[in-house]
């Protein structure tokens, strides 16, 4: 079943990232279409779009990562270095479940396609 979805770990200190804010939008064309405002679970996942509202197109997720690290009491930069972490991508098949993780600490991050 299709559907997008994601999942934040806080390598800083190896947890998952709860109650992140996290921003989908889609693009069509010029335009740009905001899907869902919401925010990680205790276990640091958020179910971003069902399957049956995915299309075919680019997207783009936000991840308020500042305010997390701020809340955790970790030392960081005010402003923070990374405030909110931005992964524009593309699904372009309906009939696979599109998963994009955030593995990020204060001063860096990477994703990757996940299943």
């Amino acid at each position: 079943m299709s559907g997008l979805t994601t999942h934040i770990l806080d390598q800083a200190s190896g947890k998952p990232a709860a109650g992140v804010e996290v921003r989908v939008s889609r693009r069509d064309g010029e335009q740009t279409r905001w899907l869902a405002e919401l925010r990680t679970d205790a276990d640091g996942r958020a179910r971003l779009v069902a399957g049956e509202d995915l299309a075919v197109g680019g997207y783009r997720l936000e991840f308020a990562i500042g305010d997390h690290f701020k809340a955790s009491g970790l030392p960081v930069s005010d402003p923070p270095f990374l405030d909110v972490v931005v992964i524009d991508f593309a699904v372009s098949n309906l009939d696979q479940h599109w998963h994009v993780p955030l593995l990020v600490s204060p001063y860096g991050y990477s994703t990757y396609r996940g299943s």
